[in-house]
């Protein structure tokens, strides 16, 4: 069922063949960045990877199991890159400025997940934010705005 959720996503997100290997999607872009603030504490909890499902399949309106297939490629993605330049040139080349702040928003919200953030989550989102030419003040705007929803969401 799995290699047949990857043909799918592989003949239909996919680029043109001509390469040995296949260009990332911008939703496989997309979600090896927010795998990479999932991974940046060396912790993966479980609160962290069902708010990256929902985020993908709010996102990109996807299926359960397209949402388990997508995750799965952007962890080999991730695991398989030497660096991000690849994921980020597509992004920065289809997303427009509010879509990349909205991105480290989603990148914030995973941070905060676990029902807290930590050095290493700040420092790899802080260097997303950087090559994706977001401004520090967005990254910092976008911080607060996860922070204050989370404030309000756990008050009574």
């Amino acid at each position: 069922m799995l290699a047949t959720i990857q043909r799918f996503f592989q003949q239909a997100l996919s680029e043109p063949e001509g390469s040995g290997r296949s260009a990332p999607t911008l939703e496989r872009a997309t979600a090896a960045l927010l795998c990479e603030v999932v991974r940046a504490d060396y912790h993966t909890d479980e609160a962290e990877l069902a708010a990256l499902r929902e985020m993908l399949q709010r996102h990109f309106q996807l299926a359960d199991d397209e949402v388990e297939a997508l995750m799965e490629m952007a962890r080999e993605e991730i695991e398989t890159s030497v660096d991000h330049y690849q994921f980020v040139s597509l992004i920065k080349q289809h997303y427009g400025y509010a879509e990349r702040c909205e991105l480290v928003r989603m990148m914030w919200s995973l941070a905060f997940a676990d029902g807290e953030s930590h050095h290493l989550e700040e420092h790899r989102i802080r260097r997303l934010a950087d090559l994706l030419h977001v401004s520090h003040s967005d990254f910092i705007r976008a911080k607060l705005q996860v922070q204050g929803s989370d404030e309000t969401q756990g008050s009574p």
